[in-house]
């Protein structure tokens, strides 16, 4: 999709800084701005904000007048033994971050599912795979979840980072496919200053294990220069596996070369088709993902 820029009203409404957490009074505000010609950029997060989610307010706020961003653990997309419970929150400092960047409204809702909610969302396209293998439930809670803060918000535009690139890739056929008038953007990977790319989870880690998790990218982008340069694919990628298995993570899900488009999954030479590169790995407890483009 285009990422034109939606033109800022002449004349909008005074700059501040609310938190909601009424889905009532939260249409009573959009429509408030709506009314003055206003234009809405959505950033849904789960919280326990850093640099990467900053990024994703500033270009909301390059694009429309006014910026609204949601936090909300949401459970749907957690499986049975992952950290729905322990996920880290802190919407206390999350809100000062959100202020202080700029954000115009905070949507805190307490729960986004009745008890009887029923509905699910089954996707294909380039939610078949790669995550999907080893966690099946998880794109079908993102969906739900970005179709119930869509519906809510009714934004012009939403931003979502690069670096879930394929949940990026699957809200856009998401909502292309259902007609939703919300333009998708993208935000490029932040990354701390020895490459990791930027997470929440992050802060799980021990000394011993962060300059371990530093090493992903590093081994990332040797397998993509390999593969540009026109190694096999299947060679490539195998010689990462091992290097990120050797530098001391548990587990390998995958490392995997896809169209940059449909995401499906790449061998041989690449030749001159637009890919990326998807890397899935498990540092001392705690998954990582990354990509980059090849080029």
């Amino acid at each position: 999709m285009s990422e034109k820029s939606i033109q800022t009203p002449k004349g909008h409404a005074k700059a501040g800084f609310a938190l909601i957490t009424s889905e009532n009074e939260l249409r009573k505000q959009v429509w408030g701005w709506r009314g003055s010609g206003e234009t809405i950029g959505l950033v849904p997060t789960m919280g326990a904000l850093h640099g990467g989610h900053i990024s994703l307010i500033t270009k909301a706020k390059a694009h429309a007048s006014k910026t609204i961003a949601s936090i909300y653990v949401n459970e749907t997309q957690f499986a049975e033994g992952e950290d729905l419970a322990t996920y880290p929150r802190d919407h206390k400092r999350d809100c000062e971050m959100l202020k202080a960047a700029g954000c115009d409204l905070v949507y805190m809702p307490e729960k986004m599912y009745t008890d009887d909610h029923a509905t699910r969302i089954a996707l294909g396209g380039p939610a078949v795979g790669l995550e999907s293998r080893t966690r099946s439930h998880f794109f079908a809670g993102v969906a739900l979840i970005v179709t119930k803060l869509f519906n809510r918000v009714q934004p012009d535009l939403a931003v979502f980072g690069e670096k879930d690139y394929q949940q990026l890739l699957t809200i856009r056929r998401l909502t292309a496919d259902l007609d939703m008038p919300v333009r998708i953007m993208c935000a490029p990977v932040m990354r701390e200053p020895d490459g990791l790319a930027m997470s929440s989870r992050n802060r799980y880690f021990g000394a011993a294990a962060r300059t371990i998790a530093g090493r992903l990218n590093v081994i990332m982008y040797e397998c993509a220069r390999r593969i540009s340069d026109g190694d096999i694919i299947e060679t490539a990628t195998e010689i990462a596996r091992k290097k990120i298995l050797d530098a001391g993570f548990e587990r390998v899900d995958y490392v995997a070369v896809a169209d940059e488009k449909s995401l499906v999954l790449l061998n041989g030479h690449m030749g001159a088709r637009p890919a990326r590169l998807l890397i899935a790995a498990h540092c001392q407890g705690v998954r990582l993902i990354d990509n980059c483009a090849i080029h």
